[in-house]
C-alpha cells in the first residue's frame, strides 16, 4: 500500500479525511501542523512558524519534508550510511496531512531517493473549495466554528476580511498547484461527506 498526502488550505477537510483513514485503513496520521510547531518550538531560529509567513515557513520545512518522506518510503535500499532495510516495518503506513508543501523543493529531494514522480510512490489528495463564494465561507465558518478553531474569535469584519484576502485566492491556487505535481483534487464544497466516501473508494481502489 503507498503511503498518503493529503494537501489544500485550510478548512477543507484534511484532517477529518485523514483520520477517517486511520479509522478505516489503520495508516497512522502525520499532521504538518502539528510537525511545525515542534520545530518553531525546538529550533526557533529555523523560522518554521504556523500563522506567521506561509511562504517562508513552508519553504523553511521543505528540505525536511523532502528527507523525511524519502526516509520513510524508500526501505528498500540504503541512505548514507543507513541501511533502511533493517528499519522497515511491514504494513507501517501513514497518512500526511497539512497545508504548508513546497512541492519544488520537496520534490527535487525525492530524487536523491529513487523518487522521479510523487504520484508513483505515494496517494496524493487535494482538497479544495473553489464552488464556495464569500457568503459561503463566512456562513459555514460561523455556524461550525468551535473554541478550538483559529478563526473562532475574529469579529465578522476580520472574518469577511480574511475570506476575501486569503480562504478564496489560496482555494484557487491550490487547486492548480498541485494538480501540476500529480494531485487529485476534490472539491469539499458541498456534500462533503459524500466526496470523502468517493475519496475512501478511489483510495481503496489502488490498494488493489
Amino acid at each position: 500500500m503507498k503511503n498518503i498526502i493529503i494537501a489544500g488550505p485550510g478548512r477543507a477537510g484534511k484532517t477529518t479525511l485523514a483520520k477517517r483513514i486511520n479509522e478505516e485503513l489503520g495508516c497512522f496520521v502525520i499532521s504538518l501542523d502539528k510537525l511545525m510547531t515542534a520545530f518553531g518550538k525546538a529550533y526557533p531560529q529555523l523560522d518554521i512558524r504556523i500563522a506567521w509567513n506561509y511562504r517562508k515557513a513552508t519553504a523553511n520545512i521543505a528540505p525536511f519534508l523532502g528527507h523525511y518522506l524519502g526516509m520513510l518510503t524508500t526501505d528498500d535500499g540504503f541512505a548514507d550510511d543507513l541501511n533502511l532495510r533493517a528499519h522497515a516495518v511491514k504494513g507501517n503506513h501513514f497518512v500526511l496531512e497539512g497545508g504548508h508543501f513546497d512541492l519544488e523543493k520537496i520534490s527535487s529531494i525525492l530524487k536523491t531517493y529513487g523518487i522521479k514522480e510523487m504520484k508513483e510512490h505515494f496517494i496524493l489528495i487535494g482538497l479544495v473549495q473553489n464552488q464556495k463564494t464569500a457568503e459561503d465561507f463566512f456562513s459555514d465558518l460561523r455556524k461550525y466554528d468551535t473554541e478550538d478553531e483559529w478563526t473562532y474569535s475574529f469579529d465578522d469584519a476580520e472574518l469577511k476580511r480574511l475570506i476575501m484576502q486569503d480562504f478564496i485566492p489560496s482555494n484557487q491556487f491550490m487547486a492548480d498547484y498541485l494538480s501540476k505535481y500529480g494531485f487529485t483534487i476534490y472539491d469539499t464544497s458541498v456534500n462533503r461527506e459524500r466526496v470523502f466516501d468517493q475519496i475512501m473508494e478511489d483510495i481503496r481502489s489502488k490498494l488493489v
